[in-house]
């Protein structure tokens, strides 16, 4: 059959659709669902692999190292501990405090990187970011363009 957009392949009898900017989205938009659930199986099934269940029973997976980190701060739903290079495999409570305290600092330099980076795009400093070269600050792109608009010496 024509299935529900009009390609030859399983599904119900269709004329398809006439307006080609339709077609096109309808098309997208089962692409990118069809990339989703490609992803979605493979998680099913390495869950499927550690718990028996692919919806999600971790209760039967009782002998997991991660379970030490369950109540920590930072645990939030709907994935509980994530932790998915396992890192904290090994269950040291040491280990685990140090590597929460660089994810701490790292979010931390993370969000400023963030208002460093949207900042620009609603102010400006004024003057010269170069006198001898006549750069001025309002000539410098916004964002990884600053690289090239920046002299190196």
């Amino acid at each position: 059959g024509a299935g529900f957009l009009g390609i030859r392949s399983i599904g119900l009898m269709s004329p398809g659709f006439k307006d080609p900017e339709e077609r096109k989205k309808k098309l997208n938009a089962e692409i990118a669902n069809g990339r989703l659930a490609m992803m979605a199986i493979i998680g099913m099934f390495f869950q499927d692999g550690l718990t028996g269940s692919a919806w999600g029973d971790w209760a039967l997976y009782t002998d997991s190292p991660l379970r030490a980190f369950e109540n920590e701060i930072g645990v939030q739903p709907p994935v509980g501990f994530w932790d998915p290079l396992e890192f904290t495999k090994d269950g040291s409570k040491e280990n685990f405090q140090r590597r929460r305290a660089v994810e701490l600092k790292h979010g931390r330099v993370s969000m400023y990187a963030c208002i460093g980076y949207f900042v620009p795009e609603y102010t400006k400093f004024s003057g010269e970011l170069s006198p001898s070269l006549g750069i001025k600050f309002s000539d410098v792109p916004n964002g990884l363009g600053a690289l090239s608009g920046v002299p190196l010496a």
